[in-house]
């Protein structure tokens, strides 16, 4: 059997596992924020569940422990936890809800589209650069918000726009792609 398809179909994986202690500390980050009040503790597991996020797709690629599950599993991770924190920050700032919007759009969409190339290509396609820059500058915006407890309106506002513009940037771009990707192989079938 080809090692490669070994690899892909694990279930188990360093990576795997980083990406269900990611989701575990989801729970926990919630309780901190919004019942314990305690800013600076969500804030240091939200990094915690960033860092955890960086080693598991570098050992993934490092490592060939790159695998069909955590495709899967690494997005759900990622896109759970930055709602879950939204949501807590909304509780403080309320335009944190356009970003929150956003967000949940985006992935209502993305997800529906991915799930159609799957279906009709079998591959999932990964993150673009312009995604990882979104991503990133929401988890910039996101830890200003939580460290940075007094935070001048004006700052708030124009991080929380950036965030906003670079999201749905990023939407159209993989909207686009998607939306292509399957008329072309619907297409491609036709010709069949």
């Amino acid at each position: 059997m080809d090692t490669k398809y070994q690899t892909q179909n694990k279930i188990l994986t360093i990576p795997n596992l980083l990406s269900l202690f990611r989701l575990l500390l989801i729970p926990l980050i919630i309780w901190m924020y919004t019942f314990k009040k305690e800013y600076f503790a969500a804030g240091t597991l939200l990094i915690l569940s960033g860092l955890t996020d960086l080693a598991d797709g570098f050992i993934a690629r490092h490592f060939n422990a790159v695998s069909n599950v955590g495709k899967i599993l690494d997005p759900i991770a990622d896109k759970l936890t930055q709602a879950a924190m939204l949501f807590c920050l909304v509780t403080r700032f309320p335009l944190m809800a356009a970003p929150l919007g956003v967000l949940v759009l985006k992935e209502i969409f993305i997800g529906t589209t991915g799930l159609l190339m799957i279906r009709k290509t079998g591959e999932v396609i990964g993150a673009d650069f312009h995604g990882k820059v979104a991503t990133t500058l929401l988890y910039i915006m996101m830890i200003l918000h939580i460290f940075w407890i007094s935070i001048p309106a004006g700052i708030s506002a124009a991080t929380i726009g950036i965030c906003l513009v670079s999201m749905i940037f990023t939407l159209f771009i993989y909207g686009k792609r998607n939306v292509k990707v399957l008329r072309g192989n619907l297409s491609s079938r036709k010709n069949l």
